[in-house]
Parts: C-alpha cells; structure tokens; sequence
C-alpha cells in the first residue's frame, strides 16, 4: 500500500503544473527536512537530522550526458521507490543540504513524475531570497524620460499566473501592466508589472520573481514598480491610463479573512 504524500510533496505536484503555486513548494521546500542516500559518523541508526559537526557522504549520480548530479527526496517512502537494494540513508533540512553542496546541481525525487531540478544558480537565489530567481534592483541616478504604452504581443499566460497569485495575497489592492522603453538607453523596452496596496509588497514581488521567470515571454525584461497615488510618472501613469489586470474583490478579501481565523 502506497503512502499518502506528504506536505511538501502534495504543494511539489501543485506547482509542477501551476505556476502560481511554486512559491509556496519554495517556502515548504525551505523549511523541510529531506532524505539522501548516504552515511554520517553521528551516532545512532535510522532517519534523523544530522547534528551540527556532523560529517555525511552523500550519493552523487550521472545524468545521461555522463554530469554528475546529487538525488535527493521528499520522503523516505520517495527514496526507496528508486533503490533496487538496501542503502543507508541520512536526513537533513533542505537549507543544510543546499548550503554544503553549494555549486552543484540537485535534483528531487528522480525518476518521479513531478521530479524538480536544481541548478547551481537556482539554488544561490533560495539561500539568499527563498525563492529560486532573485530579482536585481535598479536605482535611477537621475531625471529619465521614458516612453510608457501597452504591449503589442499581451502576455496573456503571465498576466494569468500573476493573477492567479495574487489572489493568495491580502497585501496587494491591483496590479498593473505597461511597456517601458527609454530610448536613451540603447536597451530594449521592458515590461512593468505595478503593484498598488498597502502590505508588504516587498514579500509579495519576491515571491512573483519566482512566478515571472517562469511564465515571461522568452526574451522578455520584467520590472516591478510600487505605485502610489499622487507620485508622477509610472504611478501616475497607471493610475489614469492602464486597466489593472488583477483587483482584489470584497469577495476575496472577506475568504482571506475568514481563512484566517479558520487557522
């Protein structure tokens, strides 16, 4: 009989599909203990955390193309689907396991249907933010003059996702969208989702890193923007011009709040 999937591995199968939905299996994976194969010197047999000190050898294996990538899993029902004999097995918090291996590449539950790889680089953005893109921020050293308008080509399955996560976040009031272009620069035009409320919308743009990166249009720039009324510019912009394209209702605002409690 198969066991039931855990936390992590239910929130694993939402975001395989839904891109909306990664956000919060990045949250689960960084607060989760996971299972490799491999050995401690720490004393003692079974699953357990491994204490501070503690020195583990960990399996690596090898991708077709013969690079060499670490397995590791959600559970230890998950482990031993793929092992054909007995093995030793160690169990850590994600955040250690990601810390010791840094550089190399991970990937969750191989040869599962909703196995999940991790690049070097991915793995850098969840030690630094707790998602697996981090976004770079830009300060204007001076008055710039930019061109603001809406895209030719709409970014339809963007739009959809961001909306869709959005809807799980109380902080945000309305986002929007526009095409930035300073033709100065020499750069091509950027997209700029805005993000009007009253929470911490800090939080939420980080986690839309995560959502963005999966769901722009290849080749695409993506900029957020904080918009508040009565600021020129971008703000003032949105305000008067753009449609928002996601806007929290009385509705949701009332299920938010009655989850809540329920909690």
């Amino acid at each position: 009989m198969s066991e039931s999937p855990n936390d992590l591995e239910r929130k694993l199968m939402l975001a395989a599909d839904d891109p909306a939905s990664r956000p919060e299996f990045y949250k689960a994976l960084m607060t989760s203990d996971v299972f490799v194969i491999g050995f401690t010197d720490a004393e003692g047999e079974g699953a357990k955390t491994i204490p501070a000190g503690a020195k583990l050898s960990i399996m690596n294996w090898k991708k077709n193309d013969g690079t060499p990538i670490i397995p590791f899993f959600s559970s230890l029902a998950a482990l031993r689907r793929v092992l054909d004999e007995e093995s030793k097995y160690a169990a850590l918090p994600a955040r250690s396991l990601f810390e010791m291996t840094l550089g190399s590449s991970l990937v969750l539950n191989p040869g599962s249907s909703h196995g999940k790889e991790f690049l070097p680089d991915e793995i850098h953005a969840l030690l630094e933010t707790g998602m697996n893109h981090s976004a770079q921020t830009r300060v204007v050293q001076e008055e710039t003059k930019v061109l603001l308008g809406q895209p030719a080509n709409y970014p339809s399955g963007m739009v959809s996702a961001l909306t869709a996560f959005l809807a799980k976040h109380s902080a945000v009031k309305a986002a929007y969208l526009c095409l930035m272009h300073d033709p100065s620069s020499g750069e091509k035009p950027s997209l700029v989702v805005g993000f009007a409320g009253d929470g911490d919308l800090a939080q939420v743009m980080k986690e839309a890193c995560s959502v963005v990166a999966d769901t722009a249009p290849r080749g695409e720039l993506v900029d957020f923007a904080v918009l508040k009324r009565g600021e020129p510019g971008i703000s003032d912009y949105m305000f008067k011009s753009v449609k928002p394209f996601y806007e929290r209702t009385w509705g949701a605002r009332l299920r938010s709040l009655f989850a809540s409690v329920k909690a």
